[in-house]
C-alpha cells in the first residue's frame, strides 16, 4: 500500500504539486473510477469518459451511456490521450474537479 492510502503502487518520479496525493498534501477518500483519457487540458486536468450499461426495464435489455468526469493530474503521474486511468475522489479543487489521477495504464 502507498502513502496515499490506496491500492495503487506510487509513481517512480517526484513533484513538488501540493495537490498530488502522494508527494503532496491532498487526501482521498469514497469512489475510485476507472476510464479513459479523452483530453488533456494545459493546466494539469484531464478529462475522463466512463462506458455505463443502464437497464432499460420496459423492454429488459441494456442501453450504453456514457459519462465524463473532470480530474487534476499531478506532474508526477505520466499520461497521454487514449490511457486507461484511475481517478480517486479528492475534496473539490475547482468548479468541476473532484477527482485526483492516481494511476495510468496503456490503452487496453
Amino acid at each position: 500500500m502507498s502513502s496515499a492510502g490506496l491500492e495503487v503502487a506510487a509513481p517512480k518520479r517526484g513533484c513538488e504539486d501540493s495537490r498530488c496525493p502522494f508527494h503532496g498534501h491532498l487526501k482521498v477518500r469514497g469512489k475510485t473510477l476507472v476510464g479513459t483519457i479523452v483530453s488533456i487540458s494545459d493546466k494539469q486536468t484531464v478529462v475522463i469518459q466512463r462506458a455505463l450499461l443502464q437497464k432499460v426495464q420496459k423492454y429488459n435489455r441494456y442501453e450504453r451511456r456514457r459519462s465524463k468526469v473532470h480530474a487534476h493530474l499531478p506532474p508526477c503521474v505520466e499520461a497521454k490521450e487514449g490511457d486507461v486511468a484511475t481517478i480517486a475522489e479528492c475534496r473539490p479543487l475547482a468548479k468541476t474537479v473532484s477527482f485526483v489521477v492516481v494511476q495510468t495504464r496503456g490503452a487496453d
